[in-house]
């Protein structure tokens, strides 16, 4: 592809059933890449492949589809809506340059809206609103609007005025149908954009052009948010909507070194072509047959072939430049997440919007399906990272990480139609961690039987709340040799996975103290074993704490409602703000127990008849006492259990 050509890499974002994939697919009609607009009711959209998606009438994947508007190459990602999915919106943030965020004019800003709203502030990145469904009956965009001021960083200026609200025939007018740009809206652009300001000051009559550029300006700095109205289901202002994607959301910030710089951002599979790692290329170019080198494996593999998503169908590409999105296949080792090439040029560091608080185990419901169990999970895991699959080969148990219910019902039915098995997933457990109760000392003295030799003595501390695990070293190489200490850092993270209540140990500091190795006996592969047993043998001195996920909420309801919401919360070990009271209306803030509160957004939409809204994000962990969280056995043969552990290390025990 021509390297000059223009390009805009957008993803179409909102909270399920806003209509996101019916924009993609009025989208790919005009652009000509269809003959007719896909229906998600009939299963028949372009983005929406996988089964579950189709009958569901949810986006599960994102897709990233190609068309053209205007004579720009529109790459558009069209993402799940689904809070369970935020993980694969998170992927799309760190490829995309502008974004839609659409909202329906009937449901308003909902608990998923806010998330992504934040996420796409976090970022930076420029934004075009879309209020959609101004045709269904309760649509009331004006008091969209007003929700959506509310938000932080809401500089909105509207181009489209919805008329007939509500009602069959709703329609929009365009206020830049003509040359002379409204005097509010450029009063607007004065106020965020310095050329625009003294060209109006100056009383220089200014026309839709200089209205145009003021308005990308602004957009480009995100300092001002367009919003139009429609109904995609009726193809109403949708043409308003692109001519703005070309007109008002920045193309590509490529680097200029042809070194090859790309990021990994998705891995999908192909019954024919295998596995394909979607690419956002920042500098350089892949091309069909190239070997590439992959900087965050160090692997280097040979590009079969590059290809992109035309019309539903996938097309040899034969090459992808910088700017570009394409699928590479023949990348047997990428994960998501990987940077391809030589070196890091501009790739957007990782942001979390959503982390998995629940783990559930899952069963194959034929005992011989268990293998193919454990590799369809693996295959998954490597598509979306966040799963953090586990085996625990001994129990023959199978662990993800998920965010919800929904996401249980969406793997069980990938597994079944994609690799035949039938899986069964047990009730999820919330995901406690624990952290040390005091200061104290593990040693590990392993020096039989011979040959080896390592010998350990490490302190141990609790450390601030969210600061994961800080390690130093004190001991000299004349003592232990800097490649044994080497392997001691890195086995540490491993051995934190389990601690003595059978959660994941975190906030605490850990110092090496003392060690010896032995000229003739020692070997790296002593310190690997010898530094879980030292960690386990220190935290039985310091005794372990529980600590429980927390969830800060936002709770809008009518303020009939405040007492009852109030006690729920106290009920479920919660707090709470100052209600912010308002037109017979509350806001309420506060945080709650993860545990507590699974089930409480169903509890609250049908105590207030769907009036009562709630959105969450996690908070942090905090301290619990064992009798309100969750012990667990050690999974596997523990650090403790000394002679069995080193027979299972030393691969001498079946």
């Amino acid at each position: 592809m021509d390297s000059q050509k223009e390009i805009r890499n957008i993803g179409i974002l909102a909270h399920v059933d806003a209509g996101k994939t019916t924009i993609t697919e009025n989208f790919l009609f005009l652009g000509g890449r269809t003959k007719s607009i896909g229906s998600v009711d009939n299963g028949t959209t372009q983005t929406d492949f996988l089964d579950v998606e189709k009958q569901r009438g949810i986006s599960v994947r994102s897709a990233v589809t190609t068309f053209q508007w205007q004579g720009v190459q529109i790459n558009l990602a069209d993402t799940p809506g689904h809070v369970d999915f935020s993980s694969e919106v998170e992927r799309i943030l760190r490829v995309i340059d502008g974004a839609i965020l659409v909202i329906s004019a009937v449901e308003g800003v909902q608990a998923h809206t806010e998330t992504i709203w934040n996420a796409l502030q976090n970022r930076n990145i420029p934004v075009l609103i879309f209020i959609n469904k101004i045709d269904r009956l309760g649509a009331d965009v004006n008091a969209v609007i007003a929700e959506l001021r509310k938000l932080p960083g809401s500089e909105l200026i509207l181009l489209t005025q919805a008329i007939n609200e509500g009602e069959a025939d709703a329609d929009i007018i365009e206020l830049l149908e003509f040359d002379q740009v409204p005097e509010k809206l450029m009063e607007q652009i004065a106020t965020q954009d310095e050329i625009i300001f003294e060209q109006f000051f100056e009383g220089r009559i200014l026309n839709r052009k200089d209205f145009s550029l003021g308005l990308q300006r602004c957009v480009h700095k995100n300092k001002l948010k367009p919003v139009f109205s429609g109904s995609a289901k009726n193809s109403i202002g949708i043409s308003a909507l692109l001519d703005a994607v070309i007109q008002f959301l920045p193309p590509p910030d490529n680097h200029s070194s042809d070194k090859l710089s790309a990021l990994v951002f998705s891995i999908s599979h192909d019954k024919t072509m295998g596995k394909i790692a979607n690419v956002r290329i920042f500098s350089g170019s892949i091309r069909n047959r190239e070997v590439i080198n992959n900087l965050t494996s160090g692997e280097k593999e040979k590009v079969t072939q590059v290809r992109r998503l035309l019309s539903g169908k996938f097309e040899d590409a034969g090459s992808v430049t910088a700017g570009d999105i394409a699928g590479i296949c023949g990348l047997a080792t990428a994960k998501s997440g990987d940077i391809l090439g030589d070196e890091d040029l501009g790739i957007p560091v990782s942001l979390s919007m959503k982390t998995p608080l629940l783990t559930v185990q899952v069963r194959a419901a034929a005992d011989k399906d268990y293998p193919a169990l454990a590799e369809a999970l693996f295959e998954l895991s490597e598509e979306d990272p966040m799963l953090g699959f586990y085996w625990l080969r001994e129990e023959k148990e199978l662990h993800v990480n998920i965010m919800g219910w929904i996401q249980i019902e969406i793997l069980e039915h990938i597994i079944a139609s994609r690799f035949g098995i039938k899986a069964n997933f047990e009730n999820p457990t919330v995901i406690y961690k624990e952290t040390p109760s005091s200061q104290g000392i593990g040693f590990v003295q392993y020096w039989m039987p011979k040959p080896c030799w390592a010998i350990l003595k490490f302190q141990i501390s609790p450390g601030e709340r969210g600061s994961g695990m800080v390690y130093e070293s004190k001991v000299g190489v004349n003592d232990v040799k800097q490649k044994y200490q080497n392997e001691v850092e890195r086995t540490i993270s491993q051995a934190l996975q389990q601690g003595i209540k059978g959660w994941e140990v975190t906030d605490l500091r850990i110092t090496l103290i003392e060690g010896e190795d032995h000229e003739m006996h020692s070997r790296p592969g002593d310190f690997v074993v010898a530094t879980p047993m030292g960690i386990m043998n220190g935290l039985v001195s310091t005794g372990t704490t529980l600590l429980e996920p927390l969830i800060s909420f936002r709770i809008s309801a009518p303020e009939a409602l405040l007492g009852a919401i109030a006690s729920d919360i106290t009920q479920m070990r919660g707090s709470f703000e100052s209600p912010e009271i308002a037109n017979e209306k509350i806001l309420l803030t506060g945080i709650l127990p993860v545990a507590t509160s699974l089930e409480y957004a169903v509890k609250l939409s049908s105590r207030s008849g769907g009036k009562a809204k709630i959105s969450t994000k996690f908070h942090g962990y905090q301290l619990c006492p064992d009798e309100l969280g969750v012990i667990r056995s050690f999974k596997g043969i523990s650090p403790l259990d000394t002679a069995k552990y080193i027979l299972k290390a030393r691969k001498a025990l079946h």
